[in-house]
């Protein structure tokens, strides 16, 4: 499972521990806002330990690049040498971007970052430009800087692009990351994590869960865990998931094409949604 994805400052071996002990998924290694200009060179070096000490605490090792149209070619000369399991890159407007990212980048799964209303436009052809693009990340603060608006602790100024983010990347057949809570409380970092759950869900159906966004990025190392807890299948979750899906296997086995959970038809789509959950779950 990759519900939390943890940005770090690149040149910080103090918060690359710190990351290490927040039970975060994915931790990455930001080398563009987070790492000033003159601490690339120095962040970039410490990419093999800090991958070594982030795999040891059984997180998946991720490093974030600047745009290759600025030091993104350096970033990477460098840190593909360690073998992150994960390249993201920063302010992805297109298609082509990507394209020349998984020639400098071979193997790594690519998770292109979308932090602009031009690059929420083209989300869709972003996350279709790789096979090895897996997932997108939305940004908040760059984001809300593009709009012209102001960030806020309950998100509004994000609703749209967050919902419009989230069918792109569906219709792409990529995983959508929600944006990073860039306030301090824990509270409000797992209200916005429901919120971010709940985006896309059918609300009349009782059967159709977890519809809306399955991972979200932080900045917080004690934000990880709660987060995670958003983002884990309940016990009640879990239960109704294998009803569904011996429900229409019992019902094909039959010769049927449908099957009735506690009143709701159940189709294909909400089958397979159970499927995945119940696969996401035993991953973990």
């Amino acid at each position: 499972m990759r519900r939390s994805w943890l940005f770090v400052p690149g040149a910080d071996r103090g918060a690359h521990a710190a990351a290490a002990r927040s039970g975060a998924d994915v931790i990455i290694l930001e080398l563009e806002d987070f790492t000033p200009p003159e601490l690339r060179a120095k962040a970039r070096a410490l990419a093999g330990e800090a991958f070594a000490r982030w795999r040891k605490a059984g997180a998946l090792a991720a490093v974030r690049v600047n745009p290759l149209e600025t030091c993104g070619r350096d970033d990477l000369r460098v840190v593909m040498l360690a073998l992150p399991d994960i390249v993201m890159m920063s302010k992805v407007v297109s298609a082509d971007q990507v394209r020349s990212l998984a020639e400098l980048a071979p193997e790594a799964e690519l998770v292109p970052n979308v932090e602009t209303a031009a690059g929420l436009l083209n989300a869709f052809h972003i996350g279709k430009a790789s096979p090895r693009v897996t997932a997108m990340l939305v940004a908040s603060e760059d984001m809300v800087a593009d709009l012209g608006t102001e960030r806020s602790r309950g998100g509004e100024e994000l609703a749209y692009v967050r919902a419009r983010f989230l069918v792109e990347c569906r219709a792409a057949g990529v995983e959508a990351i929600d944006c990073p809570y860039t306030f301090s409380d824990v509270k409000g970092a797992a209200a916005d994590a429901r919120t971010a759950k709940r985006l896309g869900y059918r609300m009349k159906s009782r059967t159709a869960k977890r519809l809306g966004y399955r991972m979200k990025s932080l900045v917080d190392p004690s934000h990880a865990r709660a987060i995670n807890a958003v983002f884990t299948p309940s016990k009640k979750e879990l239960a109704k998931a294998k009803k569904i899906v011996a429900a229409l296997e019992r019902a094909r086995a039959a010769g049927k094409e449908r099957a009735k959970v506690d009143g709701a038809l159940i189709e294909v789509p909400i089958y397979a949604a159970a499927k995945r959950l119940l696969e996401s779950a035993a991953r973990k």
